[in-house]
């Protein structure tokens, strides 16, 4: 089974990807410290789970935090691009992210429950369908499983710190296209765009923008999907014209005015929620539908975000 799923992959992303995605999750002990593109990574830190809940429920937050992870919002933003055909004006997207779908079931029938009947071009999903960074993925397959019946094709989508290369054949068999450094041509009539997606940048910094546009067309409108915001800038002097995003989960547990405590992302605070823009390139950075670490939300609701893009 090993070898064959090691074959599986490296047909699919070429021989140094798919040893440099096994190798660094073959490694023994989840880091605390180190690696990636940050220092601390709390998801590991097994006391912190335990530490966090403990605080929330002697504060009397917790159940109040709980409840909130329900109350999933649906958020519209409106993209001008200078370059995009007229064809394509009012293509719209519905962009998910990080629903780590294992650790919080209801959430992920909330979330089901909204999105059912919605309207869109294309559903695009960016990364973290796992609670935890190591063990078993196949929880999360199936509470994704049970999301994607209720989706629309075509759905496009990136992986996450959290993931294991080993979900692509599970994911892309409840017909997830994953771009893994990849492109998609979206046509109408004469006219296209393309979707290019990227593998993790934030811990596993296997995200090779060469070869997610190596297909596509140099003056062709281009959107990108990456897990996380911390490579915008390659991404705007790569030539993208929008990049869509998440990680940050906005904080989760915020002060109030939704203040973020920490982003876990080494990017412009301005960039950790919503609409930004940087040299030209448009982005937004979902605070996503799910929770991590525990099931809570406090001043950070979550959210889907269903993009529509205007000729400027």
């Amino acid at each position: 089974m090993q070898d064959d799923i090691q074959q599986l992959l490296e047909q699919r992303l070429g021989r140094l990807h798919a040893r440099q995605r096994l190798g660094i999750e073959g490694e023994k002990e989840p880091r605390v410290f180190g690696r990636g593109l940050n220092l601390f990574h709390p998801e590991n830190w097994y006391s912190a789970h335990a530490l966090i809940e403990y605080a929330l429920r002697v504060s009397g937050l917790y159940w109040l935090g709980h409840r909130n992870t329900l109350k999933i919002q649906l958020r519209h933003n409106d993209v001008y691009l200078k370059g995009l055909p007229a064809t394509f004006d009012g293509f719209s997207m519905l962009h998910m992210t990080d629903l780590h779908a294992d650790l919080n079931p209801r959430a992920i029938g909330a979330l089901a429950e909204l999105v059912c009947g919605l309207s869109y071009d294309v559903c695009v999903l960016t990364g973290d369908y796992r609670a935890q960074t190591f063990g078993p993925f196949e929880p999360a397959l199936q509470q994704m499983a049970a999301l994607c019946t209720q989706l629309s094709q075509p759905i496009y989508a990136v992986f996450g710190n959290h993931d294991s290369i080993r979900m692509l054949p599970g994911m892309e068999g409840m017909g997830v296209r994953m771009l893994l450094n990849e492109s998609v041509e979206i046509r109408r009539g004469a006219d296209s765009i393309y979707l290019a997606g990227v593998d993790d940048p934030h811990y596993y910094r296997v995200d090779n923008l060469a070869a997610a546009t190596a297909a596509v067309q140099p003056e062709g409108t281009c959107i990108l999907l990456s897990h996380t915001p911390e490579i915008y800038r390659q991404a705007a002097h790569a030539g993208f014209d929008l990049m869509l995003c998440g990680h940050t989960h906005g904080g989760q547990i915020c002060l109030p005015g939704g203040i973020p405590i920490t982003l876990d992302s080494k990017c412009p605070r301005y960039m950790g929620s919503g609409a930004w823009e940087y040299r030209g390139m448009h982005g937004y950075t979902s605070v996503g539908a799910g929770t991590c670490i525990v099931p809570v939300r406090l001043n950070c609701p979550p959210e889907v975000v269903l993009h529509r893009l205007h000729k400027a």
